[in-house]
């Protein structure tokens, strides 16, 4: 799993951000089950997976005040 990067994000449309953003949701809950199993050997995908989420959310917000403020 690799880090998206903000530029890759910016160039996604907000409804295909809304998808990753729910797609990388339900990767996050499997992972977490994975590692309460103890079937989770690198949990590394954790940490990456979230800061991709809060990544995709803080860009979505971004753009999404843009739209209202008409910048």
């Amino acid at each position: 799993m690799k880090a998206m990067q903000v530029e890759e994000i910016r160039k996604l449309s907000v409804e295909e951000i809304r998808t990753k953003i729910v797609d990388a949701r339900d990767e996050m809950m499997k992972l977490r089950f994975q590692q309460v199993t103890g079937q989770l050997t690198d949990s590394s995908h954790l940490k990456v997976l979230r800061r991709n989420i809060a990544r995709m959310v803080t860009i979505l917000r971004e753009t999404e005040r843009a739209v209202v403020e008409g910048v």
